[in-house]
């Protein structure tokens, strides 16, 4: 381009230099030489610059050309590399494949020669076989000849005497272990208590001394536990009872065996948290004032159970702790619930057999006190309540009822049977003590497991709440006598290793159908 440019200036120089030749004349020879090497100089200027653009035009094509030529080259080197790659991996799968052709091989003639023994093996056991048969029929034959009996009568014979032996023996055997069982009685019964105790001690511990308090959000957790935990260690030293603040969403632990002091804790919480003020200073006034109005409820609680019931005339002592049952509980009953229903059952039964009526609710209210006394722990709950009923003038017949509920003392009074059948018919009320769903669940499934772990049992179904368990065994595993055994053996583990209400009856099923079809 640059060149045309030059070219076209060359020309136009020219023509002008003609037109001022013709028109100046003679007049402007000087400046036509002047214009002659101006223009053999801008000739040269253009000429130059032509051939450094060329020499560039040709470096720049020179230059892709090398790096096309670079890049096919890269291109086809990569694949030369792939293609060698593939080649080594073919080669290897070849290798093993034979490998493993060889292995089998060498497997297909090992199995062909023990084939051939275990045949070889087989007829020598045929021949020995019919040998053995032979013999045998040979033998009995001279045995029926010796004896004078065939086989059947032999066998019912000797069928029978063994059942005369065997009669006998059971009979001594059963003898000499009902009376070793009469000695060791006691002993075995006080070994499965303290098993039993050992086994759910801490299942109950746990559904007896825990409390959950709720909270909208895990941010009060923080303030609730304040700088370096001062204000739950506050909280502790002040209510008695451990606060265990973990991962459960919003939900703080309160744990202690005393239902009062778990119950102060919670509504001392509830009281910080609502009002949002949580200091150490605040915690004790708050577990003051909290201490104070929960002592006030428990009187009022006592004071109107007693006279809903209309019992007058207890000591004001007995009547706090007839408050305190409000917030404990026996066997997942409510404790004054329970005692509310036991004196209105005495009531009832009193009436119909024309006794003391105020006396039988007043036994029948305080049959359980001893269960909320702070003194003499290791004393019986109903010797402890007939201990305070006597120290708080209590009628004896009153205090001999409570002492006898449970067979602790010798009954001296008619009002004595009456609070124990009582006592029985408000526990055994379906409802009244009932079971923690999760344990109750999980005691069917040990159950279920526990049978599905022996050998043959194909299905297990734990019906009517736990107290009858129905095994489902494969008929091709397991025969009649099998099935008995297997009953006992369940019911026995279940007995030894499990807790339950009542009795558990296991009943193993075994059918076997022969199905076919008419077309």
């Amino acid at each position: 381009m640059t060149i045309e440019l030059i070219v076209v200036g060359i020309v136009t120089l020219l023509a002008g230099f003609l037109i001022a030749r013709v028109v100046l004349k003679k007049g402007l020879n000087d400046h036509e030489q002047n214009s002659k090497e101006k223009a053999s100089q801008i000739l040269k200027e253009a000429e130059s610059q032509g051939e450094i653009l060329k020499k560039n035009k040709m470096l720049e094509a020179k230059e892709k050309f090398l790096q096309l030529k670079a890049e096919h080259e890269q291109e086809i080197n990569n694949k030369n590399n792939l293609a060698a790659q593939r080649d080594n991996s073919l080669k290897q799968k070849e290798q093993s494949l034979g490998q493993k052709l060889e292995n089998a091989t060498r497997k297909e003639t090992e199995l062909d020669t023990q084939r051939q023994q275990l045949a070889r093996q087989q007829e020598l056991l045929d021949k020995k076989k019919a040998e053995v048969e032979q013999s045998h029929q040979i033998q009995v034959k001279q045995l029926e000849k010796i004896s004078g009996l065939s086989v059947d009568e032999a066998k019912s014979q000797l069928i029978e005497a063994l059942k005369d032996e065997a009669k006998t023996n059971a009979m001594s055997m059963i003898k000499d272990i009902v009376e070793d069982a009469k000695m060791t009685a006691a002993k075995e019964a006080k070994k499965i208590v303290i098993q039993t105790i050992q086994r759910s001690a801490t299942e109950a511990a746990i559904e007896n001394t825990v409390s959950v308090f709720n909270i909208e959000s895990d941010e009060v957790k923080g303030r609730i536990i304040g700088r370096e935990g001062r204000n739950i260690r506050a909280l502790e030293a002040a209510t008695g009872i451990e606060i265990i603040v973990d991962d459960t969403p919003e939900a703080i632990i309160l744990s202690g065996f005393d239902p009062v002091r778990r119950e102060l804790a919670r509504l001392s919480l509830h009281r910080l948290v609502t009002d949002g003020r949580i200091h150490p200073a605040r915690i004790e006034e708050v577990v003051a004032k909290t201490r104070k109005q929960l002592e006030e409820e428990i009187i009022e609680t006592g004071e109107r159970t007693v006279i809903d019931l209309g019992i007058h005339g207890l000591h004001p002592e007995l009547i706090r702790m007839i408050g305190r049952m409000k917030y404990r509980s026996s066997y997942g009953q409510n404790l004054l619930q329970h005692s509310r229903e036991v004196a209105n059952f005495c009531a009832i039964m009193a009436t119909e057999l024309g006794l003391n009526v105020k006396m039988a609710k007043r036994a029948g209210l305080l049959h359980d006190i001893g269960k909320v006394s702070e003194e003499n722990p290791e004393v019986p709950h109903a010797i402890l309540g007939m201990q305070l009923a006597e120290k708080y003038k209590e009628h004896p017949e009153v205090c001999n009822a409570i002492g006898a509920h449970h067979d602790e003392i010798e009954m001296t009074s008619i009002l004595s049977p009456i609070i124990q059948a009582c006592d029985a018919i408000s526990g055994a009320r379906p409802g009244a003590r009932r079971e923690v769903v999760e344990s109750y669940i999980k005691r069917l499934k040990d159950m279920e497991s526990l049978a599905l772990s022996y050998p043959g049992v194909e299905k297990t179904f734990a019906i009517q709440a736990g107290r009858e368990l129905r095994v489902i065994v494969e008929a091709e595993k397991i025969s009649d006598k099998d099935s008995e055994a297997l009953a006992f053996n369940i019911a026995e583990r279940i007995q030894t290793e499990m807790t339950y209400p009542g009795q558990v009856k296991v009943t193993v099923i075994r059918e076997t159908r022969a199905v076919s079809y008419a077309k």
